[in-house]
């Protein structure tokens, strides 16, 4: 049995080592420039250039732009003139700001009011009347 055993394993590995030590196919034509910097390219800055262009287009983005006294030609040809980087720092950050006013006071009263929840809790302080210590 020891030796049908080995002679399988063995057997299966020179038929491993073998089909591994084939050549891959392999294919080659011409690239244009074009094609060779959108490689070189990080995957997203075309999207994230796209993205950035197309906010800059909105009606909304250019009145409020006009009104800090930026024009919207200026700020298209900054964000043409960034670099991939910067470009997909931005682009990152437009995904992840607020949409609405600024929420950043509801925010903070509600970080105090769950620290000053927790606390109760604890037996720290007695702030609000319905929690009940665990001490």
């Amino acid at each position: 049995m020891n030796r049908r055993f080995a002679r399988i394993v063995s057997s299966s590995l020179v038929v491993a080592t073998t089909a591994l030590s084939l050549p891959a196919p392999v294919s080659a034509r011409v690239v244009g420039t074009e094609e060779a910097l959108r490689a070189d390219a990080p995957a997203g800055v075309l999207v994230d250039r796209g993205t950035l262009t197309a906010l800059l287009e909105r009606e909304d983005v250019r009145r409020q732009l006009e009104a800090y006294g930026v024009d919207a030609s200026q700020a298209r040809a900054r964000v043409d003139a960034l670099t991939d980087e910067e470009v997909q720092r931005i682009a990152g950050q437009v995904g992840t700001l607020p949409a609405g006013a600024d929420t950043s006071i509801l925010g903070v009263v509600f970080a105090i009011f769950i620290i000053l929840l927790v606390t109760d809790i604890l037996g720290l302080t007695r702030v609000f009347p319905f929690t009940r210590s665990i001490r």
